[in-house]
């Protein structure tokens, strides 16, 4: 059994990975990357102190675009980085059945508001794909924070574009660099975990 897993290096993401691995399915994480910034170094690191194989998902840049174009007309980002969860979750199927993967999966728990599909997205994707999507749906905050504590050594810093593999990362970069805006203004301030070992 292989599976693929989105990988940003996270917790959610490493957990999901690590469990997957532990019940028998060859695991190979992918970061998603549209071209603008070089997002998935610290994924790759996270991903080496796991000892687990890591590749980037590059994807093309308009999608990157049209979720920008939806983040700046709503005013936040959540609808904007859902749409490009969604597509990801779509080429990663995509790529499963091209390369014999039967499963694949990403770090999306229970309490998660955004990025994440609903009960009837994953059933058409599962049908329409021919593919196994696994998620960490059924664990809340309280769950994954038990579990990672007692299999991963983490560091918890202010998000920024050094520390972190998630969409965030490019979509500040563009907003910021390329459409002249201050996502400063869009992004809460918060932190993010990166696994940087196993205990």
């Amino acid at each position: 059994m292989k599976a693929y897993v989105l990988y940003s290096g996270g917790k959610d993401s490493s957990l999901i990975a690590i469990l997957l691995k532990r019940m028998g399915f060859d695991v190979e994480l992918l970061t998603v990357n549209f071209g603008v910034y070089e997002s998935y170094i610290p994924a790759s690191k996270s991903a080496k102190s796991i000892d687990m194989p890591h590749n980037v998902f590059k994807l093309d840049k308009i999608i990157l675009d049209k979720g920008i174009d939806i983040i700046l007309n709503d005013g936040f980002p959540n609808n904007g980085i859902s749409y490009l969860h969604k597509v990801a979750i779509e080429k990663l199927a995509d790529l499963a059945k091209k390369n014999g993967f039967s499963t694949i999966a990403d770090g999306t728990r229970r309490d998660d508001r955004t990025p994440k599909l609903n009960k009837d997205e994953i059933r058409s994707l599962e049908d329409r794909k021919n593919v196994q999507y696994i998620n960490l749906d059924s664990f809340g905050y309280k769950t994954i924070e038990t579990l990672v504590s007692n299999l991963f050594e983490i560091t918890k810093e202010k998000s920024n574009r050094d520390n972190s593999s998630d969409y965030e990362v490019e979509i500040r970069y563009l907003i910021d660099n390329e459409r002249n805006g201050n996502s400063k203004e869009l992004f809460p301030k918060h932190y993010q975990t990166r696994v940087i070992g196993l205990k």
